[in-house]
């Protein structure tokens, strides 16, 4: 990202028509390689005799390059997320329970079910520290288990419900024991787990008028002291939180985005070491194509505006929804992933497009780790390229139904890297990425 991320702020693109992205100014346009079936059309199937011909087949790709696999979940697979030193896996589902299994062992080693949820669990995490597991539903109850021997069992301690659904739950990545979510009636919650595993409510806040759909702890380096999130709705607003006041810092409506109505539904903050050490700019993306940058330690100057896709006739106009944001840690490069299965991959030093990835089906997460990105798919698969040289380099393949979520850990401390996914038909799928 240019020196201009700081104190000087990029300027606010001038006219949003300016800003859509031309098949002419991207550098290069990848198309995900699909080594299955073409599925056959309605049509195609009947055959020229029409309906009740006896050798009208479905054919289905079975291919499935995982090592292991975990099936013990009974419906959808929601949410996946890894232990910050132990090789444990949580995995929470449709069937209104989170799992705990292992990620180093092959098969996984059952470690214990999360029950007491009265819905899906869709959200959760483990304490940067490791002591306490957080789990939450879509009846907005939430779970908090404390480690017990070494993380071998894990003991519910607390538990709390204080809105109705929760869209969004995150664990402070340098506070232990510190998480925060957002409800569809906008309100934002952040709460502590004391050491002996009571919560204690640092904050609620209710500056959003419509779902709260994402949120992100900002200036995360700084200390305890210092305990800042910041916040996007549906409702076009993104709010900056003092947790420990619960007052507002900024709030960015309408107004500060041209007029723009922009419901927000993903939120990504950039590393500190790209933005010349400001560890509280954040990328926020709408559901009709919208893309803001967002300085939060300026009173939250719109660094950036544009509209990332301009949609075909044939489109839907959920196709410009922007469905994951993710940064470069070692790059000056963020990429976004859209329904329409498009991904751009920006240079954060222009707000240029450099690639554009185009997969079969709609994007619903991205990591990237160290030169490569990592894309998972509804079309049931995780594709990952070279974010430098705009190569498809592996393709995690197995999954009959959606990928929803996945982590990436790696083995015994070594350089081999795990793709762990949270699967639509139940299942998680364990794959080694061979470079």
């Amino acid at each position: 990202m240019s020196e201009s991320v700081g104190d000087d702020q990029l300027p606010v693109a001038g006219s949003l028509n300016d800003e859509f992205i031309d098949n002419d100014e991207v550098e290069q346009e990848i198309m995900a390689e699909d080594d299955g079936e073409v599925p056959m059309d309605e049509d195609d199937d009947m055959g020229e005799g029409g309906e009740g011909e006896e050798h009208e087949t479905i054919e289905i790709d079975m291919s499935n390059n995982s090592v292991t696999y975990f099936d013990k979940h009974t419906d959808s697979v929601f949410t996946v997320f890894h232990h910050p030193s132990l090789p444990l896996v949580c995995s929470g589902g449709g069937d209104d329970v989170a799992h705990l299994w292992t990620s180093h062992s092959q098969p996984p080693k059952f470690a214990g079910t999360l029950s007491g949820h009265t819905e899906s669990v869709i959200a959760g995490g483990f304490s940067c520290d490791g002591r306490f597991l957080v789990t939450a539903d879509m009846t907005g109850k939430v779970l908090v288990h404390a480690s017990r021997k070494g993380g071998s069992q894990w003991e519910k301690v607390a538990e709390l419900q204080e809105v109705d659904e929760i869209v969004w739950l995150k664990c402070h990545p340098k506070i232990g024991g510190v998480f925060a979510f957002g409800a569809v009636d906008g309100s934002v919650w952040c709460y502590q787990i004391n050491g002996n595993g009571s919560l204690e409510q640092l904050m609620s806040g209710f500056a959003h008028q419509q779902d709260c759909s994402a949120g992100e702890f900002i200036n995360v380096d700084q200390g305890e002291d210092v305990l800042q999130l910041v916040t996007c709705s549906l409702d076009s607003t993104i709010v900056a939180w003092n947790c420990y006041t619960a007052q507002p810092l900024f709030k960015i409506t309408q107004d500060e985005i041209k007029g723009l109505e922009a419901p927000w539904v993903s939120l990504s903050v950039a590393p500190a070491n790209v933005t010349n050490g400001n560890a509280a700019v954040v990328a926020c993306g709408s559901n009709n194509g919208i893309l803001a940058i967002v300085n939060c330690n300026s009173g939250g100057s719109v660094l950036h505006l544009s509209q990332v896709i301009e949609l075909k006739e044939e489109q839907d106009e959920l196709d410009a929804s922007i469905e994951s944001i993710a940064w470069s840690k070692d790059f000056p490069l963020m990429a976004l992933g859209l329904v329409s299965g498009d991904v751009l991959l920006y240079e954060t030093k222009t707000w240029k497009v450099r690639r554009k990835f185009l997969l079969p089906d709609s994007v619903t997460k991205l990591l990237f780790d160290k030169d490569d990105l990592f894309v998972s798919c509804i079309d049931g698969k995780v594709y990952q390229f070279d974010s430098r040289l705009g190569k498809e380099k592996f393709v995690c393949t197995g999954h009959n139904m959606g990928v929803l979520d996945f982590v990436i850990t790696r083995k015994d401390d070594s350089t081999l890297r795990r793709v762990i996914t949270a699967g639509d038909e139940g299942v998680s799928l364990v794959f080694e990425v061979p470079n």
